[in-house]
């Protein structure tokens, strides 16, 4: 019978693991040195090898040789755990043996000894899929089971196993394995079945793993039975519905001419051929990903799953955009994905997302508008500096009051500390300096306001030196308010006849002047 390559070429030592030094190492160290716990666990995303470590340390702990690091490989129960029939390793699918009864039968098989080995191993997969009841149930067992048992639960979502058992635990957490070592398995495999496999192809099916070697596996099995024993690149991506950069790259060439119909006629192609535009809005994040971080990185990164050629031509289409422009494609692209998973509509949806895209490219940054505007209308406008004053003390800076209106000083150190209330019921009371004294008339509403420590701590702040506050209720006298009214409309009617804020504004016609101050006074 026909056994899959997954099958047939799994790792039956740890010489053999690839991409788990972490834990290979360890658990080697710990057999050698007879440290051997009651209890691991593997967590890990899928295909990483978890369950495959798990047998493996079970042929090390029960090998006639063992405890060893290194099996014979030959005996008999390194051949039953291999073949999975020995009686002392018994593995368990949580999945569809979860609850308490479970456990129950699980914690009555602890107490008897091996039947042949030197440890009755049970290993439990999928192991976060064993309800709360039944974790309680197994609790004590694994704190305290008989010496000649071990568990090992391999998991991969660890966050749900409850905390009692993982404390009681050794935890590995098993990596996705890299790239270069995921093409180098399987071509090494491929050499060992006799297939011709270039890199483009050997590339197609390590990436569709995304770090999972049995995905991968499963994949390269899938296009031997499509392709012979010749694998063709085009073929395999066909065969996964795989995107090629060929036809990604219709997507940059679209946004570097700025060409709208080229991505209307992009999606229309797409569905006409029967592809999945979810997974091509999948595909195409994942593509502006790679052209940022090879525009980042300068060159080939390993930071980047793909061959070295196909990193040359992603660099290649990088350096036709800009860091800022590819991470706002990236942006758009994920955005676009996260809609389509619940769209009624995606060809609608992807069609919106690639024009947003072509949009975002017309976007002028505003370094580059505000150099034009000073290009167009002669020099920028110099502002005259301000008249030498006497040095000043350490800060906080003391204001006198001698310039500017006594009012808008307090309400402007009020606004840079921050005392929006107070500065508010500033604006609308009336103030008179009358010696060391500070007279305030104000509406009741606000005079408690004023009556806070920082309102004290601005007025010493402005006058620059201590003084007496006194907080009269009344109205404001609509002189003082009218007048300062006038003051600021004056002020915003000189900036707005700015030639510069005129030229902005004409650069910019939605843009709106919210607030106008005078930094000459500021200064001061």
């Amino acid at each position: 019978m026909y056994q899959v390559i997954a099958r047939k070429y799994r790792p039956q030592t740890f010489a053999e693991l690839i991409g788990q030094e972490h834990v290979k190492t360890t658990l080697e160290n710990a057999i050698t040195q007879r440290r051997i716990a009651h209890g691991y666990i593997f967590s890990g995303q899928r295909g990483t090898g978890k369950t495959t470590v798990a047998r493996i340390m079970a042929r090390c702990l029960n090998c006639e040789q063992g405890p060893t690091a290194n099996p014979c490989g030959k005996c008999a129960s390194c051949l039953e755990i291999a073949a999975g029939s020995s009686m002392d390793v018994i593995e368990i699918d949580a999945a569809s043996n979860r609850g308490i009864n479970e456990m129950r039968e699980l914690r009555e098989a602890v107490r008897f000894r091996p039947a042949r080995d030197r440890y009755k191993i049970f290993i439990i997969d999928e192991a976060h899929q064993i309800t709360t009841e039944a974790f309680n149930a197994l609790l004590k067992t694994l704190e305290e089971p008989p010496e000649w048992v071990a568990f090992i639960l391999c998991t991969t979502e660890a966050h749900k196993i409850p905390s009692t058992i993982a404390s009681r635990c050794q935890q590995f957490s098993f990596r996705s394995v890299d790239f270069d070592e995921l093409m180098a398995r399987i071509e090494w495999i491929a050499r060992q079945e006799g297939i011709a496999a270039g890199p483009d192809a050997l590339s197609v099916l390590a990436r569709a793993g995304e770090g999972s070697v049995r995905d991968s596996l499963s994949a390269m099995d899938q296009a031997i039975a499509c392709c012979g024993t010749t694998l063709d690149a085009r073929e395999i991506r066909e065969l996964l519905g795989v995107f090629s950069l060929e036809s990604l790259e219709q997507v940059t060439a679209a946004l570097a001419a700025s060409d709208s119909r080229k991505m209307m006629e992009i999606v229309a192609e797409l569905e006409a051929n029967g592809r999945g535009l979810q997974h091509f809005s999948r595909e195409l994040a994942r593509y502006f990903r790679n052209l940022l971080v090879v525009k980042i990185a300068g060159g080939p990164t390993r930071l980047v799953a793909a061959a070295v050629n196909e990193q040359q031509q992603l660099l290649e289409t990088a350096a036709k955009f800009s860091e800022e422009d590819l991470t706002r494609y990236l942006q758009l692209a994920l955005d676009l994905f996260k809609d389509l998973q619940s769209s009624l509509q995606p060809r609608l949806h992807l069609e919106i997302g690639l024009l947003r895209m072509v949009h975002a490219g017309r976007l002028q940054p505003i370094e580059e508008a505000l150099s034009s505007l000073q290009s167009s209308g002669g020099a920028p406008v110099k502002s005259t500096p301000p008249k030498a004053a006497a040095p000043k003390p350490a800060p906080p800076k003391p204001a006198p009051a001698a310039s500017g209106d006594l009012r808008s000083r307090l309400h402007a150190v009020l606004i840079e500390a921050k005392q929006m209330h107070i500065a508010d019921a500033v604006e609308h009371s009336q103030i008179v300096e009358s010696g060391n004294e500070l007279i305030v008339t104000t509406p009741k509403m606000y005079m408690l306001y004023l009556k806070q420590p920082d309102f004290e701590s601005a007025a010493r702040r402005v006058l620059a030196r201590p003084v007496r506050i006194t907080i009269k209720a009344g109205e404001a006298a609509a002189s003082a308010v009218s007048a300062a009214s006038s003051g600021e409309d004056a002020l915003r009617e000189r900036a707005l006849s700015n030639p510069e804020v005129r030229r902005f504004q004409e650069e910019f016609p939605g843009s709106q002047v919210r607030a106008v101050r005078n930094l000459r006074e500021n200064e001061l």
